[in-house]
């Protein structure tokens, strides 16, 4: 008896969104948040406002979801006040909301990404390597070279279940963490995140 394969899954809620974003913006990323961490890895005494700035942060989700309410309220409205035409609009934003729901994928996803949004586990990485770094994880140190505190920081961020979800098979050959323990050749100093 042969066995029938297994019928496509669409993919989890963590991983859709990195799936289909190009590699370079999910590259992008992934280094702002490698800057970001080791920035404050340097200046610890500003995790905690940069831990609630990060509880404030939109993620892809919550804009996405704001868009599609804004742009499918305003299609509602100009067909009660202009004509039935305009009816369309919220009906094709309800197709791309079903769709991002279904593979992660809409036609602002791309915009939005570029435009520095990011999904909620990314968001969580950062969060939980400044945790990490403010000694909420025993695993960190908390002394030594800012750049190995700093990796040490992210790989205890990034390990779980979504570990490798969306990354590349090999580090990006800029990141500022480099493997010689200093953050670039010439200082270890780090300029502040935007």
């Amino acid at each position: 008896m042969t066995q029938r394969p297994n019928p496509p899954t669409l993919p989890g809620t963590p991983q859709r969104v990195r799936r289909m974003t190009d590699a370079e913006i999910n590259d992008a990323i992934d280094r702002q948040i490698e800057r970001n961490v080791l920035y404050y890895a340097e200046h610890q005494e500003e995790i905690p406002l940069r831990l609630r700035s990060l509880d404030a942060e939109w993620d892809i989700e919550r804009a996405l979801q704001a868009n599609a309410a804004a742009v499918g309220l305003a299609g509602s409205l100009l067909a009660l006040t202009r004509g039935g035409g305009w009816v369309a609009l919220p009906a094709l934003v309800g197709g791309f909301l079903l769709q991002h729901a279904t593979q992660g994928w809409c036609p602002p996803l791309p915009v939005m990404r570029r435009m520095g949004f990011r999904t909620a586990r990314e968001i969580d990485v950062e969060r939980n390597a400044l945790k990490a770094l403010r000694g909420d994880y025993a695993a960190v140190p908390k002394d030594g070279d800012t750049a190995a505190r700093a990796r040490a920081a992210l790989q205890a961020a990034r390990s779980g279940p979504f570990a490798s979800v969306g990354r590349t098979a090999t580090a990006p050959t800029t990141s500022p963490l480099s493997a010689s323990g200093r953050a670039g050749a010439a200082s270890t100093t780090v300029p502040r995140p935007a």
